[in-house]
């Protein structure tokens, strides 16, 4: 008889006397920091619809757009869609783009419109995003135009950094937009690019 047949009547035997093989537990899948980036609008497109489909699968999705003002949206105004994707704007009635200003829509004169400060909307948008990351709520997280918040001063470089830095293992981070710091670049598992056929 060979090893792996009494091996295998061993074990027949085992489990009719009520004993049971030991478990071997499937160790938890590791999370990846990706990276989609493209000179031109698009690269959202594609992250958007993989983080539709793990959210219609069972997935706890966040996708964060920072620099997507002009819908006054929030944190208490954020979409849900299939029930697990929360999708998050800044609450800023204006669109955001040129570099982080005083209040009032970016590049602006300082002190236009004291009520709204599109800074403080797009580091609201970066506290609720990271509080989910950190606390490992979410099984992915899109985090659209972050290197763009960070090069025009939005947010502060070193903070994201530390903070992706930490992420739990089992998380899955998007970042998404044309512009990505080195340091960032540094910390991707995956990088994507897309470019243009010539």
């Amino acid at each position: 008889m060979t090893a792996s047949l009494a091996s295998h009547r061993h074990s027949a035997r085992g489990e009719a006397a009520g004993r049971r093989p030991p478990l071997r537990l499937v160790p938890r899948p590791e999370g990846l920091l990706q990276i989609h980036t493209a000179p031109f609008r698009g690269s959202f497109a594609a992250v958007f619809s993989q983080a539709l489909r793990t959210a219609g699968l069972g997935s706890r999705v966040l996708i964060s757009q920072f620099l997507k003002g002009g819908v006054d949206q929030g944190v208490e105004g954020s979409l849900w869609l299939c029930g697990r994707l929360q999708w998050l704007r800044p609450a800023t009635p204006h669109c955001l783009g040129a570099e982080a200003a005083g209040p009032g829509p970016a590049g602006a004169e300082a002190g236009t419109l004291p009520q709204d400060d599109p800074r403080e909307a797009v580091r609201a948008v970066w506290a609720y995003s990271r509080d989910q990351l950190l606390s490992g709520s979410v099984d992915l997280l899109v985090l659209d135009e972050l290197g763009l918040a960070v090069e025009l001063g939005y947010l502060p470089a070193n903070e994201v950094t530390d903070t992706l830095e930490r992420r739990p293992a089992h998380l899955d981070v998007i970042l998404t937009g044309p512009s990505m710091p080195a340091a960032l670049m540094a910390m991707a598992d995956q990088v994507t690019q897309l470019r243009r056929a010539p």
